[in-house]
Formats: structure tokens, sequence, C-alpha cells
């Protein structure tokens, strides 16, 4: 601050002050099972929201460092804000498969929320849809795969059994040593 030459001092604490990205703030899944919600699949959306705000302090645990909880209804399911990415997260939950509908919904609400809430110092508003199943074909083409600021986590009400897990992992490994047999080919037709 006492520097004459206040430049080069601005450019090297822009330099080294860590760059926050929300993707390393948001996780994939979310294990939600301090709800001690029932695995049926007869409950409803609005009874998760009511057990996520039942266990407040829990659900911000899952969720990670810097966020603080806002409000509920708000259009969307849940509002949080988060202090280290200085943005506002918005949490729809929803109940199934991720539909191209939910994408386009979060979409909008990210949109009246950097229009009408938000100041001008805070990032951009970043949109989290929740749902039981995340599917892939949706979330790989629709806005989702472009936008830098809207993404989709499962949750698991439960955390999986080891023949669940190992299954997991099994079907994970399958498919990054399809992408890299699929990229080595491609690599050779070049």
């Amino acid at each position: 601050m006492s520097s004459q030459n206040k430049e080069p001092v601005i450019r090297e604490a822009e330099e080294k002050t860590e760059k926050t990205n929300p993707q390393d703030f948001l996780k994939d899944p979310y294990v939600l099972e301090f709800l001690q919600l029932q695995n049926r699949p007869q409950y409803a959306e609005n009874e998760l929201e009511s057990a996520l705000i039942d266990h407040l302090q829990k659900f911000l645990l899952e969720l990670g460092r810097g966020f603080s909880f806002v409000a509920r209804q708000k259009h969307i399911d849940l509002v949080f804000y988060n202090f280290i990415l200085k943005c506002f997260v918005l949490i729809d939950l929803k109940k199934g498969k991720l539909t191209h509908q939910d994408i386009g919904q979060m979409d909008t609400y990210i949109r009246i929320y950097e229009d009408q809430i938000q100041v001008n110092d805070d990032n951009p508003t970043i949109g989290l849809i929740l749902c039981s199943q995340k599917n892939e074909a949706v979330a790989r083409y629709s806005i989702l795969s472009e936008n830098k600021h809207l993404f989709a986590s499962k949750y698991k009400l439960y955390l999986p059994s080891e023949k669940q897990l190992e299954d997991e992992i099994n079907k994970d490994r399958m498919l990054i040593e399809n992408v890299l047999i699929e990229n080595k080919n491609n690599s050779k037709k070049l």
C-alpha cells in the first residue's frame, strides 16, 4: 500500500491470490444419509427439502466450505451464498432423472437472480440441480455441458454397500477404458 509503483504490487497480489473455481466446491455425489429418510420411491421432493432444512447444519457440512443458508422456496428450493466464491448458489431438488426441463428451469432461475438479486461485486450465480438419478446424456448434450455455472450432482440417501461400491468402480473403470480406447483410435485416424 505504501509502494509508489502500485501496478506491479497489484499484479503480484492477483497472481498469488488463489483463483476460486465452482467445480472445486461442488461434489458429485452428495451423501444425505444424515437425513435418515427411508430409501423408498414414495418420498416427495418437499419431504427431502424439509429434511434438509431440519438438518441444515449437517447439510452445510456436506456442501463444503464457505456456504451459508439464505432462503427456501424463493422460486427455487434452496438458496445459499458461498462467501469464498462470493456468489449465490441455487439448489433445486429433483427426485428421479435429470431432464432438459430441469436444466432450462435452473438456467432461468440463475438469470433472474443475476438480474434482480445479485449485487455488482458478486460473482456469477451458480445453479446446482441435486437429482437422485443423473442422466448423463442430458448432462452431456444440454447447456449444462457449456455453462460453467450450472451443475447437476447426484444425491444418495445412503452410502452404497461394499458390493454396490465395487460394481460402481468397475462400471466407471470400464467407461474410462472405453474413452481411452476411443481417443487412441481417433488419434490414429488423424
